[in-house]
């Protein structure tokens, strides 16, 4: 029988491509990793791991058995959590991936929703673009993913179950006029990006005319993660052309500075210029371009009770951003209107 500890070791060293980040990862010395890796080598009868320079590398035999390695380290450490949380070993954790506007804007709201109401239960966060986070929830590195789908992503894994959270509109991004933004490009304070009373209107509501995309067919545009890109493809195609993509970055900082500097024009969710706005920047709500954000989990129902108490924190938050309803008082903390959850 294989030693989930020696399966623990090669998912870490096939994750990191080295001993050293294994071995500082799991808190071993770098002797107990390839200790591990020898015994591991010895049970299977196969060659797992090679020499590569300085380094190491997984032989064809190592990836094979990494992958099912990291499958079932994921499912005993969801096994593990969720029988404490059941049989109250513990306080309880629970595990949370999200898209990094997701976590810029409502997701801190319900960690601290979660904190008030469930103070004795413990949260990690990790940053994350969709198709990863959904890797990891499957592996089960993570309890709860924040994701988002476009009209025409692909049907998810069977397996994964999807609780809809909010909407979100994209806005095409141009250079603004040089009066709007100060010399040091700094973001728009609070009170210019999100207008009183705005559900998810982080920007000027006003809506593009139709075909708006056509005429900056010339123009260079700027690209994000592959499901953002493949979205930003799809939309220039319905207005007959395809975008000369001359940048591509994940950081909306970095986006919007290359837009307010004239270095081209770009599409981007209202979440993510929630969470940033640049003032050398204007906005305008692209027509029929809407992601849906979904809070995904894996598996049978019913989910562990600190699953469910973050489940119910994301949408209590989520329905606070989207309702028609006046803003929060000063000082009043995101989540207060919720119900107890």
């Amino acid at each position: 029988m294989l030693d989930i500890v020696r399966l623990r070791v090669l998912a870490a060293v096939a994750r990191h491509g080295s001993v050293t980040k294994a071995a500082r990862e799991l808190h071993y010395s770098q002797p107990s990793v390839s200790h591990h890796l020898a015994k591991l080598e010895a049970e299977t009868g196969a060659k797992l791991v090679q020499r590569a320079g300085r380094g190491i590398r997984l032989t064809e035999a190592g990836r094979m058995l990494a992958e099912r390695a990291t499958e079932i380290v994921g499912r005993v450490d969801s096994a593990t959590a969720e029988l404490s949380a059941h049989v109250g070993l513990r306080a309880g954790r629970v595990r949370l991936t999200a898209f990094p506007s997701a976590v810029g804007t409502f997701v801190p709201a319900a960690a601290a929703l979660l904190a008030r109401e469930h103070p004795g239960l413990e949260l990690g966060l990790t940053e994350t673009e969709p198709p990863e986070a959904l890797r990891m929830l499957r592996a089960g590195y993570v309890d709860v993913a924040v994701i988002f789908r476009y009209d025409d992503t692909a049907p998810e894994d069977n397996g994964i179950r999807l609780l809809h959270l909010l909407d979100d509109p994209s806005y095409l991004v141009t250079p603004g006029h040089p009066d709007r933004a100060g010399p040091s490009g700094a973001a728009l304070s609070p009170e210019e990006t999100l207008p009183t009373g705005a559900a998810l209107s982080p920007v000027d509501p006003r809506p593009a005319p139709a075909g708006v995309l056509l005429s900056h067919r010339d123009d260079r545009w700027i690209a994000g993660c592959d499901r953002c890109r493949s979205h930003l493809l799809d939309l220039c195609a319905k207005d007959g052309f395809e975008p000369g993509i001359s940048f591509t970055s994940d950081d909306i900082v970095a986006v919007q500075a290359l837009v307010a500097a004239g270095m081209g024009v770009t599409a981007l969710p209202g979440l993510a210029l929630q969470a940033h706005r640049h003032a050398g920047v204007d906005v305008a709500e692209i027509p029929g371009s809407t992601r849906h954000i979904y809070a995904a989990t894996y598996g049978e129902p019913p989910d562990p009770p600190a699953t469910t108490a973050l489940l119910a924190a994301l949408t209590c938050v989520a329905a606070e951003m989207t309702a028609s309803r006046p803003p929060r008082r000063t000082g009043e903390p995101a989540g207060a209107r919720c119900r107890k959850i």
